[in-house]
């Protein structure tokens, strides 16, 4: 088993999305499967965004790399036409070592001609041939592109721990406290349970009370996210 976050959104009826990266056995298993092979799936586990506190309010969703996966099954969700209304201004800021390292391009692009929602895309280094996007690192980009919050402001971030590490700083440089800062964490998970402490942060267990927690949360803790 390997624990991999949910790429689809409830909106997304008949199916569930995973995308997967190819770097162990598991992964490798699953890449080399076929339509019609069976597999089997075990969750959801732990807990969800906070809608209903999200609610009304002006998002940020921050994202790295391949843990953008369940940040695209959030965005998914606030801009179907049901549930749209509920969110007020929509910023997104992904990016990744390299265009290649992208995912969901052709959503990305779409979602970028919309006037419903904000996206900012950046790779890490330059001279990439008709490259018209940003280059930098996120949290770079995210105190140059992400608004500055009110009292109705609140930013989900989802990304390698050392992303996580340097876009903090920069989040409370915006005036985003720490208990409208909503974090996804990728700790190693194995039993699903709580039970082996393979994903524990202090006390905390991130696949049995995680994977999301506000900073406040996770400022009681030993900083091991």
């Amino acid at each position: 088993e390997i624990p991999i976050g949910i790429a689809s959104s409830p909106t997304e009826k008949g199916f569930v999305m995973f995308t997967v990266n190819k770097v162990g056995l598991v992964s490798s298993y699953l890449h080399a499967m076929k339509a019609g092979d069976i597999m089997g799936i075990r969750g959801p586990l732990g807990n969800s965004f906070p809608w209903d506190q999200m609610r009304g309010k002006n998002i940020t969703i921050i994202g790295g790399g391949f843990a953008f996966t369940t940040l695209r099954s959030a965005i998914i969700y606030m801009l179907d036409p049901e549930h749209r209304s509920n969110f007020n201004d929509i910023h997104v800021i992904y990016g990744a070592r390299t265009p290649g390292m992208l995912m969901y391009w052709d959503e990305l692009v779409e979602w970028e001609k919309r006037d419903d929602i904000n996206v900012h895309i950046t790779v890490d280094g330059t001279g990439y041939l008709n490259w018209k996007y940003n280059n930098g690192f996120v949290p770079t980009i995210t105190e140059q592109k992400a608004p500055v919050a009110d009292e109705n402001s609140m930013a989900i971030v989802c990304g390698p721990p050392i992303m996580i590490k340097f876009t903090q700083p920069v989040l409370d440089k915006l005036g985003y406290s720490d208990d409208k800062i909503i974090l996804s964490l990728e700790n190693r998970m194995k039993c699903g349970i709580g039970m082996c402490g393979r994903c524990n942060i202090g006390k905390e267990f991130v696949c049995k009370d995680g994977p999301v927690f506000t900073l406040e949360e996770l400022n009681k803790t030993p900083k091991e996210y």
